[in-house]
């Protein structure tokens, strides 16, 4: 028998918690410093890396931010690790190459941090610059060869060598506050939305240009691929996901009950939990579009994880 569980970062109740992923009830949870944000879990499913971001938004004047990426337990669900990035502030996107090697970005200095034991160590191996300003998020290859950066603040897409310092990061721009982003299966086309622009564009890796783009709904802040190809943008200015093919072209429109977060799926590709303002769950069926069932959770529900359990 096997159960499905929904790991669940909670920013404004600073909490990680587990939900069994049917019921919506709530089976554990973790009280972390304040407003930890991003995570990702390593390849065996056991253990999850949070980064303390340490403030509501960027908008928190006077404030740096967190500096630490706090490991959990996700079978006896405790804090069993915490990696100092100090004095690199302010802890967002993060990565886990194909040797769980940890990657951890300070938005607060555009740096990319390499933990290559992170278990057991609590201090980087190496920092990267990403060669932009507000670096929100980065798209990392399977093998962590290259990582692109996604920074708001000077609009580009960076690509760079999280393993050396000395290569010179390559700059585009794919379109006005680029946030949301997702790297093709073969790393040579990476996915951007722009939230000013209304767009997702594809960009081709190797000569970093722009080689299709489409029109999303209002203020896209994420893309997710599901697992039957398709692109989803969550569209943070207005209730509703955009649907399209790796070509762009727009699949259709699914409305929501409110404004979407984050989201992600279930492994069977029928389902997706879509994080939703109003501090809820909503149960996606993708091959309908429709919402199944919501649940509710704690305050400002974002980045999810749906994990399979054994009884």
């Amino acid at each position: 028998m096997s159960r499905d569980v929904l790991l669940l970062n909670q920013k404004c109740a600073h909490t990680l918690s587990l939900f069994d992923a049917t019921s919506g009830e709530e089976l554990h949870h973790l009280r972390l410093p304040d407003y930890p944000h991003e995570f990702v879990v390593d390849s065996t499913g056991r253990y999850a890396f949070v980064g303390h971001y340490g403030i509501l938004g960027a908008d928190c004047i006077g404030d740096q931010g967190g500096c630490s990426v706090f490991v959990v337990d996700l079978e006896t669900f405790t804090l069993i690790n915490t990696l100092s990035t100090w004095p690199y502030y302010r802890i967002h996107g993060l990565g886990i190459d194909d040797q769980d090697r940890l990657y951890a970005m300070s938005e607060g200095h555009n740096t990319l941090l390499l933990f290559n034991t992170p278990l057991t160590q609590t201090t980087p191996d190496l920092a990267v610059s990403s060669g932009g300003y507000k670096t929100h998020l980065f798209a990392l290859t399977k093998a962590g060869d290259w990582a692109y950066g996604i920074n708001l603040l000077s609009n580009t897409i960076t690509k760079f060598k999280p393993h050396d310092a000395t290569f010179t990061p390559i700059a585009m721009i794919p379109g006005r506050k680029p946030e949301g982003n997702s790297l093709s299966a073969d790393g040579r086309t990476l996915f951007i939305s722009n939230r000013d622009d209304d767009s997702i564009v594809a960009v081709d890796t190797e000569s970093m240009t722009v080689r299709a783009s489409a029109t999303t709904g209002r203020d896209p802040n994420r893309i997710y691929r599901d697992p039957k190809g398709r692109l989803i943008t969550t569209n943070y200015g207005e209730s509703s996901l955009s649907l399209f093919d790796e070509a762009l072209a727009p699949l259709g429109t699914i409305q929501l009950e409110a404004i979407p977060i984050a989201m992600s799926f279930h492994p069977d590709g029928e389902q997706a939990f879509v994080s939703l303002k109003g501090d809820r769950i909503a149960v996606l069926d993708l091959e309908s579009g429709q919402v199944r069932r919501s649940f509710a959770t704690r305050a400002e529900p974002d980045v999810s994880c749906l994990l399979v359990r054994d009884h």
